[in-house]
């Protein structure tokens, strides 16, 4: 059975250190594509959106049961054991030809639309522990907002600084080694 996704108002936790600078708390999920705000107006294709949504979900979440695969495997042995019934025409290729083509191509929705969405829950958990704990920067909870130069600084700093605590970690090392 489908799980059906389940909108709540985002918590935020109680530190005061926390400063969201004016964005949503917890994350970018109102920027995205078709996201629904929880305290917003609701859009107006929210209802398709939500159809879709649920569609694909359950969708894909029979597409990936072992019962498709084996459906599949039996529905290409029928059309392979068809073939010398139809003497291997030009119309029998076509049926596979053309359902495997309709197939993939409505497959590729259903993943991308899954895809999102993980990638969206993923980004919101991660917002809310850069956000919760103590001492993280809080421009990390919102960095897939950033453009590509800004995230290629961003990487470029903190290799720096993962460079700049390894050369520190290799010196006390030594000294412990010294001083033993």
């Amino acid at each position: 059975m489908a799980h059906k996704l389940i909108r709540s108002k985002p918590q935020v936790a109680a530190n005061p250190r926390v400063s969201s600078g004016g964005k949503i708390p917890g994350g970018s999920s109102a920027k995205q594509p078709g996201a629904k705000k929880s305290n917003g107006p609701a859009h107006k294709h929210s209802a398709w959106h939500a159809m879709f949504s649920n569609m694909a979900c359950r969708a894909a979440h029979y597409a990936g049961h072992p019962l498709a695969f084996l459906t599949a495997v039996l529905l290409v042995l029928i059309w392979a054991l068809t073939g010398p019934l139809f003497n291997y025409s030009d119309t029998w290729q076509l049926v596979i030809n053309t359902s495997t083509t309709i197939v993939t191509f409505l497959m590729v929705f259903l993943i991308q639309h899954t895809q999102n969405r993980d990638t969206l829950a993923v980004q919101l958990k991660l917002a809310e522990l850069i956000m919760a704990a103590t001492g993280a920067e809080n421009r990390l909870a919102t960095a897939e907002d950033l453009s590509e130069e800004e995230l290629e600084d961003l990487h470029k700093d903190y290799q720096r600084r993962a460079e700049d605590t390894l050369d520190r970690l290799k010196q006390r090392r030594a000294r412990l080694k010294h001083a033993s």
